[in-house]
């Protein structure tokens, strides 16, 4: 087994980490926190830990776990003996930011087809609605299977 990264190696990992996932549409707090739970060893940290890590304020912390909660991607538990709460990224958090993002590829040909019909089919505008709505369709039907596909072979 190799040598432990030094601290300061792991910061900017998780800083690193925490950018690409900003870039692609998580809040950037979330992102950092993600990013630090991903390389706890067992995987759960408290609230403390995240803000010394971080080198952020205890609310910033709790804002990012609020949201990390409310959208399922870490849990909250109580471990023995212990009377603060540990926070545990979720094993599959990447599938399940996928799976969200699938989500909304259903809204968004929903909402395409409707503009579609709003403004007619056989407009210009209409066949752009419609070509986006089959777009959407199109993706999330194979994002949909890739993700039972990966479930399948990564069971929890």
């Amino acid at each position: 087994m190799g040598e432990e990264p030094s601290r300061e190696a792991v910061s900017q990992f998780v800083e690193r980490f925490a950018g690409v996932l900003a870039n692609s549409g998580v809040p950037t707090m979330s992102a950092r926190v993600m990013g630090a739970m991903l390389v706890s060893p067992t995987g759960t940290m408290t609230a403390a830990e995240l803000a010394e890590l971080l080198q952020i304020s205890q609310p910033a912390v709790s804002g990012a776990v609020r949201q990390l909660l409310q959208v399922s991607f870490i849990s909250r538990e109580r471990l023995p003996g212990s009377r603060k709460d540990h926070y545990r990224i979720r094993e599959d958090v990447f599938a399940a930011i996928l799976d969200r993002r699938n989500l909304a590829l259903t809204e968004w040909e929903s909402t395409s087809r409707s503009g579609a019909s709003l403004f007619g089919e056989d407009t210009p505008v209409g066949r752009r609605l419609t070509e986006a709505a089959d777009f959407f369709a199109f993706i999330h039907a194979d994002m949909d299977q890739m993700i039972k596909e990966w479930r399948a072979k990564h069971p929890r």
